[in-house]
């Protein structure tokens, strides 16, 4: 069985619902999921799980959120990260997105293997939330 870890960080609430739609698909596929506020999250959430979702909301000037979550996420720069299976998520309103493909390009640096990403305009629709189910049961096998 997989251990999949889910950490997100969310303001209005837009991230939360994705993180709980990736985390329904992981466990309909039978992984062992734990979902956690980056505020709750400890490194070895990350270290010692199989495959890893992050998910936050772009904020000033299409970056992730600065104050918990960029910290968080820099403390893998320097840890053997081998490849891992990793999604990205989060929603923007005023921007273009452009922040889930400089997030991803920086986690490819970091040696992570990005699977899969989903950047949702303000709250998901239900296509978008079925694409999320989906990544999660992809980060399941």
């Amino acid at each position: 069985m997989k251990k999949v870890s889910i950490i997100y960080w969310s303001n209005g609430g837009n991230v939360e619902v994705l993180a709980d739609a990736i985390f329904e698909g992981a466990k309909e596929a039978g992984a062992d999921v734990s979902i956690k506020l980056v505020s709750e999250a400890e490194v070895e959430d990350v270290t010692k799980a199989d495959a890893v979702a992050f998910g936050s909301p772009s904020m000033d000037n299409d970056r992730i959120e600065q104050q918990e979550l960029e910290p968080f996420i820099n403390k893998f720069k320097l840890l053997p990260n081998n490849g891992k299976s990793l999604v990205l998520f989060g929603s923007y309103g005023w921007d273009n997105g452009k922040f889930i493909e400089d997030w991803k390009t920086k986690m490819v640096d970091y040696g992570f293997n990005v699977v899969g990403e989903l950047a949702v305009k303000e709250s998901p629709d239900e296509a978008q939330l079925a694409k999320a189910k989906e990544l999660g049961k992809l980060l399941s096998k």
